[in-house]
């Protein structure tokens, strides 16, 4: 900072001491027409991944591998005082789960890292150097208490809060004389002549006058770390990347962006602002919904494939409005121009239904069907740990006999081991009383259908087996099927109500 100032100072180079200042490997990256697509995910690490974050993800994702591109994961942590431990991991994690990992990261690496913004200062030092030698910055030496009264002044009056640009027009003598006494200044880009009209690859051409409506923005904070809007601009060139997907509420800055691009003479990228994902009754998706960060969809047992079904299924950019499509599908039948202006309702109440369709497919594989199996017996093992009186049930032939029988009525695999499901695992506990409160003739209804059971030569398919315990309760006078039935599942199950498996355990 302080050899940035001193710079300030002194006379202005010409304009062409800029090119050198930024750089020349990257200056000829991702603009050309026949230059490779690159895109980026820049989340901040101030909280975990949620639906709305996976969302931009995925379309950057299915952008790049629909152009044979690269997608790239940036964390924006200039912000240092909301970092949240655990949530630059956690993104990262979060992404490798759902199948759609970067290609360059943090993590990973790559040829324009490193990866996160706080790693990256002496860039943004060197971008604003060259504004500030060109007259397009300036030293902001205003207190926080003075923009605060600003921002206070303008609600008051009910106006628009902006910064006055105070300092915009002070001499260097007043500067150096602010410099020697006061504490270090931010740096603040001028908004002086007319913004670009660009057109955005989705809500068409626009142009926002920024100048006439907010004051001069602060670009280099006083503690060396840069804001949004420079750090997006310098990291989105030097990394070359060619498409901006982001979300819709940076299309209005997008203008102030072109105009820094303008300023350090730079080619900008193509921009394309995603609509809103919305709840279902159009409230926006807050980090207060537990229920919206990935963890919790993890940690449910439901599949990444659903969710990424569910998240462009409510959306648009793509022909057809279908569920069940798999990642390769959506890379193959995704068209950025089919993207629309409107928001995205997402009913979170329809997701077991998408998660029924992936699972039952995942079923259908033999390959994927083995991976179930273990998963299955792993849940069965932490579910019912020693109660496991019967070991034969993580048997895998049984264990994938059960997943097949229910595929299509379970909506998780998660469910086979919850209560209503617990018999396929564990003898249940069921006391005569409670089988004699169904039919007075427990006993006989018992003998004749162990008597059924270990018949010589008997080979009881289902429609056999239906038949024969018909003829038990015809020869039992007095009693009825359904109670001759109901005292078999309340024996074998532990339940009243018939859970929907017909599956014996030898």
């Amino acid at each position: 900072m302080a050899v940035l100032l001193k710079r300030l100072l002194q006379s202005a180079r010409p304009p062409a001491a800029l090119g050198r200042l930024v750089g020349r490997r990257e200056a000829s990256m991702g603009t050309d027409p026949g230059a490779a697509v690159r895109v980026r995910f820049a989340p901040s690490p101030t909280g975990f991944l949620h639906l709305g974050g996976l969302r931009t993800a995925l379309y950057n994702y299915i952008f790049a591998k629909k152009h044979q591109g690269s997608f790239i994961l940036r964390l924006e942590d200039t912000d240092q005082t909301r970092l949240v431990p655990g949530a630059a991991e956690n993104i990262e994690d979060m992404l490798e789960w759902a199948g759609i990992p970067p290609d360059e990261s943090p993590r990973r690496g790559g040829p324009a890292g490193p990866y996160q913004q706080s790693q990256r200062l002496e860039l943004y030092a060197r971008a604003t150097e060259a504004l500030l030698e060109s007259g397009a910055a300036y030293p902001c030496f205003c207190s926080p208490q003075r923009l605060e009264l600003l921002k206070k002044e303008a609600l008051r009056n009910h106006q628009t809060p902006r910064y006055d640009n105070r300092c915009r027009n002070l001499s260097q003598g007043q500067v150096a004389q602010k410099l020697a006494t006061g504490p270090r200044p931010a740096i603040r880009f001028r908004l002086d002549g007319e913004a670009p009209a660009f057109q955005d690859l989705v809500y068409g051409w626009n142009r926002h006058e920024v100048a006439s409506v907010e004051g001069d923005p602060v670009i280099l904070k006083s503690d060396g770390f840069p804001t949004y809007h420079l750090a997006c601009v310098v990291d989105d060139h030097h990394m070359g990347i060619s498409h901006v997907l982001r979300g819709s509420e940076w299309l209005v800055s997008t203008s102030k962006h072109l105009l820094l691009y303008q300023a350090l003479g730079w080619q900008p990228p193509r921009f394309a602002h995603l609509p809103l994902l919305l709840n279902r009754d159009g409230s926006k998706l807050s980090k207060r919904q537990g229920d919206i960060f990935l963890e919790h969809f993890a940690a449910a047992d439901f599949l990444p494939d659903a969710l990424l079904d569910i998240i462009t299924n409510c959306g648009s950019g793509f022909a057809e409005n279908q569920m069940g499509r798999t990642l390769p599908e959506l890379i193959t039948q995704f068209d950025l121009t089919r993207v629309t202006c409107h928001s995205a309702l997402l009913d979170l109440e329809k997701l077991p239904e998408f998660n029924r369709l992936h699972l039952r497919r995942l079923v259908s594989s033999e390959t994927q069907r083995r991976q179930l199996v273990g998963k299955l017996q792993a849940l069965v093992e932490e579910t019912f740990g020693s109660q496991l009186r019967v070991r034969d049930v993580l048997d895998p032939a049984y264990v994938e006999r059960i997943i097949l029988l229910r595929q299509g009525h379970i909506c998780r695999l998660q469910d086979l081991v919850s209560p209503a499901h617990s018999y396929l695992w564990t003898r249940p506990a069921v006391g005569r009383a409670q089988l004699g409160a169904i039919s007075e003739k427990v006993d006989l209804i018992a003998e004749r259908v162990l008597g059924l059971l270990e018949g010589p030569d008997m080979s009881l398919t289902q429609d056999v087996l239906s038949g024969e315990l018909k003829k038990v309760s015809e020869g039992l006078e007095g009693t009825k099927h359904s109670n001759v039935m109901q005292v078999l599942r309340v024996a074998l199950s532990g339940q009243r109500s018939c859970s929907g498996l017909g599956v014996q355990r030898q």
